[in-house]
């Protein structure tokens, strides 16, 4: 998929692909992110009135620490997560695993994923993500934690 390089589409000031069809480390990056932002949130939603720290989601998680960190950044900024500082700190969900949507993730952990400089293009991409969005929320992340504990 890296291999499919075209011309067009946008990294930083370097152009790198285009259009449908275009796989750029940015939609990869973001792709991580939301999936590592999922995982987390389900490991807090495992135990909500509990303080997670990063060194404790990592390691059931497999992941770098590091990465968590980053993960939380993201999800307290997005008011998802509630973060404490200090020897009983970590991170806890915000609000009820029933009230976040798979798109609430996704909006936390894109970013500006896609600049296109056609107005009208850019107006049908925003509805696009928009009703992607929609469509996601359908799917509570108390969804993900029933349907992760159902394959254990």
């Amino acid at each position: 998929m890296v291999g499919q390089w075209r011309n067009g589409g946008r990294y930083g000031d370097r152009v790198i692909g285009s259009g449908a069809g275009c796989v750029s480390f940015l939609s990869m990056a973001q792709s991580g992110r939301f999936q590592l932002s999922v995982r987390v949130l389900a490991v807090l939603a495992s135990e909500p009135d509990a303080m997670h720290t990063s060194a404790a989601i990592a390691e059931a998680l497999k992941e770098s620490a590091v990465m968590v960190r980053r993960a939380f950044l993201l999800l307290h900024k997005a008011g998802l997560i509630e973060q404490k500082k200090g020897p009983h700190g970590g991170a806890k969900l915000k609000i009820p695993a029933k009230q976040i949507g798979l798109g609430d993730v996704f909006e936390a952990t894109a970013g500006d994923w896609l600049s296109i400089e056609d107005k009208a293009v850019s107006l049908w991409i925003k509805k696009v993500r928009a009703d992607a969005v929609k469509a996601m929320n359908e799917h509570s992340l108390a969804g993900v934690v029933k349907r992760l504990k159902k394959t254990k």
